[in-house]
């Protein structure tokens, strides 16, 4: 697929220039990000450089203004990556053999309105694989379809909509912005929030889009920040006439970019739609995604900006961090939790090798509902059944399997 892609991508940057608008599905977005071409976008090298410049010229066909650095469309920063995964990336303005320089690619729309909407997600990703990446058979390339050119896409499907003369929504201005550094620790955002091109205290709101590329068959959507404004829990169940199942989290802190707009006491909405098995792997690629799910969140999220259109700058609230509530434990069931299962119980979405559940015979799809004595009706009270527990010990598990309930013992 390399030669169509640079084919495609030459394609883009032409029509730019003979000024003609060619309209580009979503499918066809994530196909070119997710492609070899790039090399899994990994922050600070040539891959990553040329699926910015990619976006740079989807920019300039929807039509956006630049509003990065200095009147262009990109805004670099350079930094050092931190050898300690507990310590942060040291940002510095000097280049050196030990620095890396992301390129966060910034587009606008100016209806010189008072307030501005930003709207983003994070286009790099693991390269060959290394820190982060949870694939163990050596190097591969790790393109990140839903990771996050998926978001990416949705972003640029938004921008096509927003940006049209007909739009009804012109009482805010829009920022689009494709994060470099996310997946070295929010980065890119994070230097744009210290360091913006526009006034961020005229912002109302971020949106916020990382990995909405897999809608399951629950149609179920998680959002993040619900609690960081008192419209949005309102706003979100008015505009949802598509039938989507809303897991929402009040927390405006979490693993991706929305996280620095937040602590920047700006409203955040972050649109997630669940892990899977190829998370972080190489094998998160663009026919596994769902694009006619994509198209049903970006058609959701630009309801919601048209309901906020003529709210002006909306009210900021502070949310206690949801992850500083998560209790210690010792021992673990060797599971990936279904962080999008609102159901009673915590459901098993994947299950690691040679680890307490996988010996117990616990399968993905199981719905634990009680550890020992400690019931697990949430996520949290799961947690906190688990902190219970030394390894060593043995208990057992009460599980529903398919509507059946059964008991398994567990060793952890």
């Amino acid at each position: 697929m390399r030669f169509v892609a640079l084919l495609f991508l030459a394609g883009i940057l032409v029509s730019c220039k003979k000024e003609i608008v060619k309209k580009v599905s979503m499918k066809e977005d994530v196909t070119i990000l997710a492609d070899d071409t790039f090399n899994g976008r990994e922050t600070g090298t040539e891959g990553e450089l040329q699926a910015a410049k990619y976006i740079l010229g989807r920019f300039k066909e929807i039509g956006l203004l630049p509003k990065g650095s200095q009147g262009s469309f990109t805004q670099t920063f350079t930094f050092r990556p931190s050898l300690n995964p507990h310590e942060e990336a040291e940002f510095t303005g000097m280049k050196t053999d030990s620095t890396l320089t992301g390129t966060n690619v910034v587009g606008y729309i100016d209806n010189n309105a008072e307030t501005t909407v930003v709207i983003g997600a994070h286009y790099d990703h693991l390269g060959m694989g290394g820190e982060g990446s949870l694939y163990r058979e050596g190097e591969a390339i790790h393109n990140g379809a839903d990771d996050n050119a998926s978001g990416v896409a949705v972003m640029l499907y938004l921008a096509s909509r927003l940006v049209k003369v007909d739009s009804v929504n012109t009482k805010n201005n829009y920022l689009f912005i494709a994060f470099s550094g996310e997946e070295m620790g929010l980065l890119g955002s994070n230097y744009f929030v210290k360091n913006p091109t526009i006034d961020t205290k005229k912002v109302s709101y971020m949106i916020n889009m990382d990995m909405v590329g897999r809608l399951n068959n629950e149609r179920t959507l998680a959002v993040h920040g619900v609690g960081t404004s008192p419209i949005f829990k309102q706003t979100l169940f008015a505009n949802n006439k598509v039938d989507l199942n809303i897991a929402e989290h009040e927390s405006g802190v979490g693993p991706s970019d929305h996280t620095s707009f937040y602590l920047a006491d700006i409203p955040v909405l972050h649109f997630f739609t669940g892990q899977h098995e190829d998370y972080h792997k190489p094998g998160d690629d663009a026919e596994k995604l769902n694009y006619k799910g994509m198209e049903t969140i970006g058609n959701y999220i630009y309801s919601i900006i048209s309901d906020l259109d003529d709210n002006g700058k909306i009210a900021f609230r502070k949310t206690k961090n949801e992850s500083e509530a998560v209790p210690d434990f010792k021992v673990t069931l060797g599971v990936v939790p279904d962080y999008l299962y609102t159901g009673e119980g915590m459901r098993i979405d994947g299950v690691s090798e040679d680890r307490p559940a996988q010996k117990a015979g616990l399968q993905k799809g199981d719905v634990v509902l009680q550890l020992g004595e400690h019931e697990t009706k949430s996520m949290m009270k799961y947690m906190k059944a688990l902190s219970r527990f030394e390894e060593g010990q043995n208990t057992t598990a009460i599980i529903n399997r398919n509507g059946e309930v059964m008991e398994v013992a567990i060793t952890f």
